[in-house]
């Protein structure tokens, strides 16, 4: 639609519709049958799988119109959403986060974490590679993909020679 902003190199499968407004940052990778609503911003990196959906209003009617209440949803950097997921309107996803397929975003996301569930919860972490982290009792962990060491403290995740990453 008219005012969307997509950036280079994204892919977009069969079936893709996005919204005026929407903005998609480099390498963006959107799968069959997604719809992107007004409102919604993804950085760099992002992978949508298929079938994911993206909501704009919390309390939607056919009768009532609320384009005025559409709600913003924020995926950050790096960010993967599995295949069959739903994002409620007016969350953040974090940088690097992993939603399970099927999983249904209610709040918030951490960056590198892993969520799956209906509410979503977080199981564990990820690494920037996409691998799982499993960290020992100094708060340590190695991605066995890239070699990176990454940080867990106070809950949050951060690669061990940067600062956090913000959501």
């Amino acid at each position: 639609m008219s005012g969307a902003r997509i950036g280079a190199s994204c892919s977009l499968g069969q079936n893709v519709f996005v919204a005026s407004d929407v903005q998609l940052g480099n390498n963006v990778k959107i799968q069959n049958n997604v719809s992107i609503y007004t409102g919604v911003v993804c950085e760099d990196d992002v992978f949508l799988g298929p079938s994911m959906v993206f909501t704009n209003v919390v309390n939607p009617r056919s009768a009532v119109n609320r384009k005025d209440a559409y709600k913003k949803t924020h995926v950050a950097r790096g960010a993967t959403i599995g295949a069959n997921a739903t994002i409620v309107c007016g969350t953040k996803i974090g940088a690097y986060a992993f939603i399970g397929a099927g999983a249904v975003v209610t709040k918030d996301i951490p960056p590198y974490a892993l969520v799956v569930g209906n509410p979503a919860r977080t199981i564990g972490w990820m690494s920037e590679h996409g691998e799982r982290l499993y960290f020992d009792e100094h708060g340590l962990a190695v991605c066995p993909g890239s070699g990176q060491e990454y940080r867990l403290a106070d809950g949050l995740v951060q690669k061990s020679d940067t600062r956090p990453v913000e959501q």
